[in-house]
């Protein structure tokens, strides 16, 4: 089998490297020069639309999937005609529009901060009697790693605020108090076998996610299986789904899913008996799902901006480096490490010696 990958970054070269063992193999489109998937799978070059170099790809490949949700709805929909695409369209059109994303949340009664839509300074004012002080002013569509955001804490930051996302369509969300994020990352096959991962608790700096750390048997792990199968059912939705949520006392209140393969479920690669990668593609090749179960106690660190010494990272016997083939630069991830251990100690005692090289 022949799978195409829309995007060639990091998530489609970790689903190439997950798919080769399963006799698969992969081709990438990505306008980019250098895609860091070029160096394990065939690109192709070029825009996104550019329907020669979409019918290209659909005749070379037996399915097609995407490594981000803002890859244009118009390359999916030209897809879809001539080879399956999964996920599915309607899991992309919502995903790209956070008013749509929590009005279906609301639809399947997950629990959500306070929201609502507004398209002008006047709109946004009147909807603060709804939404509460403070708040968070954010892009209907697109943004990634806390761009497109604006947290309005008085009636002067509503002003600068808006004129900072550039007047373009906008969502104002209540500002949740949580006391931590936590993701669910879901699978659901074309059979309709739905399988889940051990809840992940998240912690960002900066917008960007820097460590995810499984917690298998949490106490919120029910609550967030129950969201992400409401929302796998309905979208009848076919891969990897990750769903993010804020949990605040005793509630989960869901902000965004991600229609993909997912950071915060890096830690599989090592940690799990079946990574998120391996499973996306077994799920979208019609293959029974593999176990999710935790291997020991898994966590995942991301590398942001620089690059540290291999040796300096492997002297620690429980890591595993990730590296994506990308420059330096700042803010930009360019790789992980995952520590894996059979004792919770060693894990945590690895993972603090990770997080000191990395701050030094």
């Amino acid at each position: 089998m022949k799978v195409g990958v829309l995007g060639g970054g990091q998530l489609a070269r970790m689903l190439a490297l997950a798919g080769y063992p399963l006799g698969q193999d992969f081709s990438v489109l990505d306008p980019g020069h250098g895609a860091c998937s070029a160096a394990v799978a065939e690109q192709l070059h070029g825009d996104y639309v550019d329907q020669n170099l979409l019918t290209k790809l659909a005749e070379q490949v037996d399915v097609v999937t995407y490594e981000f949700e803002n890859v244009p709805a118009a390359a999916v929909e030209f897809l879809a005609d001539k080879v399956p695409v999964y996920p599915p369209q309607q899991a992309l059109a919502i995903a790209q529009d956070r008013f749509k994303e929590k009005t279906l949340f609301a639809e399947l009664d997950i629990a959500t901060p306070a929201f609502a839509a507004v398209n002008s300074l006047e709109e946004l004012q009147q909807a603060m009697s709804q939404v509460g002080w403070p708040a968070v002013l954010k892009t209907r569509s697109e943004g990634y790693d806390g761009k497109g955001q604006a947290v309005l804490r008085q009636p002067e930051d509503l002003a600068p605020a808006w004129q900072m996302l550039a007047g373009v369509a906008a969502i104002v969300e209540a500002f949740v108090p949580f006391e931590r994020e936590v993701s669910i990352l879901a699978v659901r096959s074309t059979t309709g076998e739905i399988v889940c991962y051990p809840l992940t608790e998240n912690t960002h700096r900066d917008g960007i996610l820097c460590l995810s750390i499984a917690r298998p048997d949490d106490a919120m792990q029910a609550k967030a299986v129950e969201y992400a199968e409401r929302l796998l059912d309905k979208l009848d939705y076919v891969g990897v789904l990750a769903l993010e949520l804020f949990q605040a006392g005793d509630d989960l209140l869901a902000n965004e899913f991600a229609p993909r393969v997912h950071n915060s479920g890096h830690w599989t690669q090592d940690g799990a008996v079946t990574c998120q990668f391996e499973n996306h593609l077994r799920a979208i090749s019609g293959l029974p799902l593999g176990a999710t179960d935790v291997i020991g106690h898994a966590a995942m660190v991301n590398l942001i901006g620089a690059i540290p010494a291999s040796e300096a990272v492997l002297v620690n016997r429980h890591a595993h480096l990730h590296l994506y083939g990308k420059t330096e630069r700042p803010g930009r991830k360019v790789g992980h490490v995952n520590l894996c251990a059979q004792s919770e100690q060693d894990m945590d005692a690895g993972l603090k010696l990770l997080l000191e090289l990395l701050d030094a």
